[in-house]
């Protein structure tokens, strides 16, 4: 059943709020331990960066050099095929405007900022609960991995949707924020005419602040995208950083085995605290517990944020502690 949003949908609530907590728990104690993203908090060790890149205009070859890092680093075909962009969201928000009006389905819940950027620009937008609910969608939206829950679908099932929508004119818009720690076949090797891959670089890397995102497209949709973003989209900080990071599969290999050890130890804490894990990454936790407003305000009181969903507020999202001091903070009073 397709339900329609006619107007745009009111503020999203994000994570990483904290004034907003301070505001209402002025008595917790400082700093805040923030929990409610699902930001890598052990961030890549940023090189130096060459002092002219802040003071020149990137160069062209040092944007297809991070074209080039990142379809390796992705499994596209060439880096023809990649529209690096300062930050995902602007990718988000600069798609649906290269689209005539058409029905979208989002397959949801999930990151609400697909569905608010479609209805911002025009089309007919609904959130559908699985696959076989997409109806004639000419525009199809799926998180995979999903945010907040995990879920996942095979690549055969991707593949397959894909080259339906391909064969009505239609697209498949497959974000994979958190693909990269995961153990999850990409749709980025097997772009084309009825398929764009999002993917996030801050919430892998914990640079979440340098702002650099990438499509991956066959080539005519990515110059258009590209054309839409216009010139010197990406810093040259961001060129010059992405571009070792994305090199770097050695960091990302160990960086994927101690996530998912972070992982599992955070899912053996809130399972003593009562909860039950319904999903997520090796990133982020989604669990459910009986008093979860209850146990959101005990953790604001101790100065600590995490994910609260107005839809489901028996539901809580952890991000992943930075430290021993971090873990210790959150064993206190998961107990």
């Amino acid at each position: 059943m397709w339900r329609f949003s006619a107007r745009e949908p009111a503020a999203i609530a994000h994570g990483g709020d904290l004034g907003s907590l301070r505001r209402a728990f002025p008595d917790a104690p400082n700093p805040w331990l923030d929990l409610s993203t699902g930001i890598n908090p052990i961030p890549y060790p940023v090189p130096p960066v060459e002092a002219s890149a802040w003071t020149r205009l990137p160069e062209a070859a040092e944007v297809q050099a991070l074209r080039v890092a990142a379809a390796s680093a992705y499994g596209a075909p060439s880096g023809a095929h990649i529209v690096p962009a300062p930050g995902t969201q602007i990718l988000i928000e600069t798609l649906p405007r290269l689209l005539a009006p058409t029905r979208v389905a989002v397959l949801g819940p999930t990151y609400a900022e697909h569905a608010a950027a479609w209805t911002r620009a025009g089309h007919a937008v609904a959130e559908v609960p699985s696959l076989d609910a997409i109806g004639d969608a000419g525009v199809v939206v799926i998180v995979d991995p999903n945010n907040p829950d995990g879920r996942t679908f095979s690549r055969a099932e991707r593949r397959g949707l894909a080259a339906t929508l391909e064969t009505r004119g239609g697209l498949l818009v497959a974000d994979e924020a958190f693909a990269d720690l995961e153990p999850v076949e990409s749709l980025c090797p097997h772009v084309g005419p009825g398929l764009v891959v999002l993917r996030s670089f801050g919430k892998t890397y914990g640079l979440a602040g340098l702002r650099l995102g990438f499509a991956v497209a066959e080539p005519g949709i990515a110059a258009r995208m590209a054309e839409a973003l216009g010139p010197w989209a990406v810093s040259g900080p961001a060129l010059a950083i992405g571009t070792a990071a994305l090199s770097d599969s050695a960091w990302r290999a160990e960086t994927a085995r101690a996530r998912a050890a972070d992982a599992a130890r955070l899912d053996r804490m809130i399972a003593r605290a009562g909860g039950r894990v319904v999903g997520g990454t090796c990133l982020f936790r989604t669990a459910d517990f009986s008093d979860g407003p209850g146990l959101y305000r005990l953790l604001a009181a101790a100065g600590i944020a995490v994910r609260r969903f107005t839809e489901r507020p028996d539901r809580l999202r952890f991000g992943l502690p930075p430290d021993r001091t971090g873990w210790c903070r959150l064993s206190r009073v998961l107990t």
